[in-house]
């Protein structure tokens, strides 16, 4: 006699709560053991990545892939990755460049020094995007832009300053919507099916290893640009980055994030004036 529907849900309901036991004991494992700190990330896209993971490395349970992570640092390593998922692409989004170059620049022209950071850089577009803009408007050679990621591996291929060929036409696209001057092709030149950015961009660009979640801040900075970072964080950590941002601005710094992100609803909502809504780009009081 076959199980009812209802026994059969409960079942399932079992099998969950036993899923998140398990991805809880993996990640305070992985932060006791490699000091890695996953656990305030937002658990519905941990719990996607972690099962991803068990499927790729064909295991029986989360409980498998735990011993297999403190046994084989691989494994550990590709688990990582499925953590620190890179979406980014240069100008990407380019009315956020294009406000920042009309709406922000301007009012650090007459700075003696300029410093931005970019945290979250990924391997490296939005920054590189940053560098061309600022070279446009004149300011390149009196800013320091910091570049950070926990991924190592990233911050590697960021340096190079290399990116496949074929995606330059949308970069160029973009470079174009978010008021480019000069054709994109001059900032870049082509050999093996890549575009390798000139290196006069990267003069002013330091890349460091740096984790929001366990990691403080290290300079004073004109603007932020945290974008499409904190959709991945629960409501805690969400907060701790945002008191982290807020302490590493100047007084009336901006901040930028993305689309889906915003200061509202934040413990730092009354810190900020919204200085372009549409943008997400704020400015502390």
């Amino acid at each position: 006699m076959g199980i009812t529907i209802s026994e059969y849900i409960n079942e399932k309901l079992k099998d969950s709560n036993l899923e998140d036991i398990e991805i809880e004991l993996l990640l305070e494992g992985i932060y006791r053991y490699y000091g890695y700190d996953f656990r305030n990330y937002a658990f519905p896209f941990l719990k996607r990545r972690v099962l991803y993971r068990v499927g790729a490395e064909n295991l029986a349970s989360i409980s498998k892939l735990q011993d297999m992570v403190f046994h084989n640092p691989l494994v550990m390593k590709k688990l990582f990755l499925d953590f620190s998922i890179s979406v980014t692409e240069m100008f990407r989004d380019p009315l956020f460049f294009s406000m920042l170059r009309k709406k922000v620049i301007p009012i650090l022209r007459d700075a003696p020094f300029i410093r931005i950071w970019h945290v979250g850089c990924a391997s490296g577009e939005e920054v590189y995007s940053m560098a061309i803009l600022l070279s446009e408007e004149g300011l390149l050679n009196k800013t320091r832009i910091y570049a950070t990621d926990m991924n190592k591996s990233n911050l590697e291929n960021a340096k190079l300053g290399n990116f496949p060929l074929e995606k330059m036409q949308i970069y160029t696209k973009n470079y174009i919507k978010a008021g480019g001057k000069n054709a994109f092709s001059e900032y870049y030149s082509v050999k093996n099916n890549a575009a390798t950015f000139h290196p006069f961009l990267s003069e002013n660009l330091v890349f460091a290893q740096h984790n929001l979640a366990t990691d403080q801040s290290f300079n004073d900075f004109h603007i932020i640009i945290c974008r499409n970072v904190m959709i991945y964080f629960n409501r805690q950590l969400q907060n701790r980055v945002h008191q982290l941002l807020y302490k590493s601005l100047i007084p009336s710094g901006f901040l930028g994030l993305g689309k889906r992100e915003e200061v509202r609803f934040t413990d730092y909502a009354g810190y900020y004036e919204e200085y372009d809504s549409e943008q997400r780009i704020y400015r502390k009081i």
